[in-house]
């Protein structure tokens, strides 16, 4: 039951990352004006400039774990298919 609930919280395929990241980055808009609300001048725009530029990173990050995932899972497969 378990590995059902956990299957719903993983990250499979390119679409569901771009869903995940367009998520992210609306969030991360709407602290950012709130900073500007907060901060205004130059202060509230490095924070909300910050705050873009983690979902970049961020975004970055999982598109590559992607890749290095599917890697592993083909190479694992090609291994199990030369010892059976």
């Amino acid at each position: 039951m378990y590995r059902k609930v956990a299957r719903l919280f993983t990250i499979k395929t390119r679409v569901e990352a771009f869903l995940i990241i367009y998520a992210l980055a609306l969030g991360a808009c709407s602290r950012g004006l709130h900073y500007l609300d907060q901060f205004p001048g130059y202060g509230g725009w490095m924070l909300f400039l910050a705050c873009s530029g983690a979902v970049f990173m961020a975004g970055g990050k999982v598109l590559d774990c992607l890749k290095y995932e599917k890697a592993a899972r083909e190479a694992a497969a090609e291994q199990a298919a030369k010892f059976s």
